[in-house]
């Protein structure tokens, strides 16, 4: 009896150690398919700023407007700068996912039920869902350095030496 509540002890402690270490480590710059997020702590709450948009050379990221978004007051607002996650306040699972949040696409301007999944590669799946269906992206941890002039140099974290 004692050996199998030190085993229920043990794998709980690593559990919570899972959980605890998954949600720290998606906090920090992520690539997307075309834009840059920061996912950081929000008063209790994970968020996801959309932080550089890549753009046709000539184009200022700064201009591209959130001009499908169902609330006719945002549509002209700036892109970077808003947050697409809303709710992720619980924890990753043992299964290095986190459910219960919502996700904005400004793509067609709506938002989704999400979960997030810390991937054993290091990168974050990223799913927005409708009814049972989900469908979304694998985001890329990039490691950000601010330079003195104020500019930010991104390179990709977790690159096999092959690559």
């Amino acid at each position: 009896m004692k050996k199998l509540i030190f085993s229920i002890l043990i794998t709980s402690t690593f559990i919570i150690q899972q959980v605890h270490t998954a949600e720290e480590s998606i906090v920090g710059y992520w690539l997307a398919l075309d834009s840059i997020f920061e996912i950081k702590n929000c008063d209790g709450t994970l968020c996801a700023e959309i932080v550089q948009i890549f753009v046709a050379e000539g184009v200022d990221p700064k201009s591209i407007l959130d001009n499908n978004n169902m609330d006719p007051e945002l549509q002209s607002r700036p892109l970077i700068g808003i947050n697409i996650f809303e709710g992720f306040n619980g924890e990753f699972n043992s299964k290095n996912t986190l459910k219960g949040g919502r996700i904005y696409n400004p793509r067609d301007g709506k938002s989704y039920k999400s979960r997030l999944r810390l991937l054993d590669n290091g990168n974050l799946r990223v799913e927005g869902c409708v009814l049972f269906i989900c469908d979304g992206d694998e985001w890329r941890p990039l490691t950000v350095t601010i330079n003195p002039d104020g500019s930010r140099t991104a390179v990709l974290k977790n690159i096999s030496e092959g690559n």
